[in-house]
């Protein structure tokens, strides 16, 4: 017959451990201290705890009684099999005597202590066998009883209410900090400092998730037919060897999880992605738009040895890429909005020049050529001022072009040598001034087209490499009949005796092919003149070396 006073002094400490148990909310520490209260509980000499996984195996082992030297002389922990496996395959008690007599139990490993009687007890949440409990007792001690079993089923059901709000705190935890790391997230977008939004969005995922690696994955195009990814941004270990890598797709979590546009893991038996971590590691991909658009993957990975991403974890992930890409596409409407203000206000700019500026040079051109009539005398220097207001003219006309909208017009000729004078300008003095006469874009075009750019980027780097010119001006004139290219500059001129460089005989050879000419010689009032020229409709000859100086 049980002692009366014994089994009140049980009750006792049954209830004491209640509050202590249920006043914890922090997951790890409510696990630790199950296992005490079910160690302190029956008077066992080792228990534990196993979580089980997703798979049935064990996630976590919390354990007590083994000092570090013998857990480290073990050297891992229980897998769940044997009689741990048992417990959980059949989610009921399991009591015995001795643990080695069982037909079910596989022994210990080396530096394993011996341990004889066992009683094992699921916890059950919601239905649902979270994890065990596991008491041994030392060789030849006491066998666990009937009403070990039931105390321990009575504290089992008090850790299943302790586990569930500790989860439910974590979960609220890890609610706020994606909360708060996407308030960051969507005001850094929205910031004009901000230039790269993946890398933002990397650093921030990687501050608020328990993970080793987080990258963002875009796509790159084909190799051979072979789609192809590549390593845009890294946070943590090993990143800095990891960004700018390209690996296939096929077979990956964010090849999937871009092709599809839905979230990709570990979890859900899809592949992870070797070529970035070695071994197995927990992992998931999430693709993030903006708009129907996926930009790329956001992958995060976790340790080999940490727990696998909750379903919890994964559905704010997902949450928080979707509202990471909205935030996204707001930032690029923003954009776009100062984009097509600039655009407007450029277009204004162009519009005074011309509607105002250029008629006014004109009337004044005008008038002193009517001036000069009237005054033989002056006539010749009022001829050069004319002359300067038609070269004023020339060049603000070229300004309005540069100013005008470019819809449709990346491949005009006149954008072209105007990008060819910008790529120039750092190697010169002051920036190479462009000026156009008569319908470029209309008559040349096609490798007429790559002859002249290719004229004007030979003479640009020659009077970059060779003139030390304060001023360079490029005029590219066009009629029904000739397209003539003239480079000046005001530089120190050919050296005397000057022998003709590769790149001038196949401006030379250009011109020859085209029926037009090459003259490289001084220009009036110092420096050089290059002046290249080819009929608008001769063809070059089939088969000509087409190759650019």
């Amino acid at each position: 017959m049980p002692d009366p006073d014994a089994r009140a002094e049980r009750m006792r400490r049954l209830l004491e451990a209640v509050p202590d148990v249920v006043g914890e909310l922090e997951l790890a520490n409510v696990l630790e201290r199950i296992v005490e209260a079910a160690v302190e509980l029956v008077d066992a000499r080792w228990g534990a705890l196993g979580v089980i996984s997703p798979d049935g195996g064990l996630e976590q082992f919390v354990h007590v009684g083994m000092t570090d030297d013998e857990v480290s002389a073990i050297g891992h922990l229980p897998e769940g099999h044997g009689i741990l496996g048992a417990v959980i395959d059949t989610g009921e008690p399991i009591r015995l005597p001795h643990l080695s007599a069982d037909a079910r139990s596989v022994g210990f490993p080396a530096h394993h202590p011996h341990m004889d009687a066992f009683l094992g007890v699921p916890i059950r949440v919601r239905e649902r066998v979270f994890g065990n409990l596991y008491l041994t007792g030392r060789d030849g001690g006491p066998e666990f009883t009937d009403e070990d079993e039931r105390l321990v089923g009575s504290l089992a059901s008090v850790a299943a209410i302790a586990i569930e709000n500790a989860r439910l705190f974590d979960e609220q935890v890890r609610r706020e900090r994606w909360s708060t790391a996407l308030a960051e997230v969507t005001a850094a977008l929205l910031s004009e400092d901000t230039v790269d939004v993946l890398a933002v969005l990397a650093e921030r995922v990687a501050s608020v998730i328990d993970s080793e690696l987080v990258c963002v994955i875009v796509a790159a195009g084909d190799d051979d037919g072979v789609p192809m990814l590549r390593v845009d941004t890294a946070r943590g270990v090993g990143a800095e060897e990891l960004v700018g890598r390209r690996y296939p797709a096929d077979g990956t979590l964010s090849g999937r999880a871009i092709a599809s546009g839905s979230i990709a893991s570990t979890e859900s038996g899809e592949p992870g992605e070797s070529v970035l971590r070695d071994g197995p590691s927990a992992a998931m991909a999430l693709p993030v738009r903006a708009g129907e658009v996926v930009l790329g993957a956001l992958t995060v990975y976790r340790r080999a040895d940490a727990p696998r991403f909750s379903d919890a974890e994964r559905a704010m992930a997902s949450e928080f890429a979707q509202q990471a890409g909205i935030a996204i596409e707001l930032t690029r409407g923003r954009s776009d909005r100062a984009r097509l203000a600039l655009v407007e206000d450029r277009s204004r700019i162009a519009r005074d020049l011309h509607d105002h500026v250029i008629q006014r040079l004109f009337g004044t051109g005008l008038a002193l050529q009517a001036v000069g009539a009237r005054n033989p005398g002056a006539a010749e220097a009022i001829a050069a001022q004319v002359d300067a207001i038609d070269a004023a003219i020339g060049e603000i006309r070229t300004a309005i072009f540069a100013l005008a909208p470019r819809t449709g017009g990346e491949g005009r000729l006149r954008h072209r040598l105007l990008d060819i004078a910008t790529d120039a300008a750092p190697g010169l003095a002051n920036p190479p001034l462009v000026t156009f006469a008569g319908p470029v874009d209309l008559l040349v075009s096609g490798e007429l087209a790559d002859d002249v750019l290719a004229v004007a980027r030979e003479c640009l780097a020659n009077a970059a490499r060779h003139a030390d010119a304060s001023r360079v001006e490029v005029a590219v004139s066009v009629d029904d009949d000739l397209v003539v290219v003239t480079v000046d500059d005001d530089g120190v001129g050919l050296p005397e005796g000057a022998r003709r460089a590769s790149g001038t005989r196949n401006l030379e050879e250009r011109a020859r092919l085209r029926g037009g000419g090459f003259e490289l010689g001084p220009r009036p009032g110092g420096g050089t003149r290059a002046r290249w020229s080819a009929p608008v409709s001769s063809p070059a000859t089939p088969g000509s070396d087409r190759s650019t100086p």
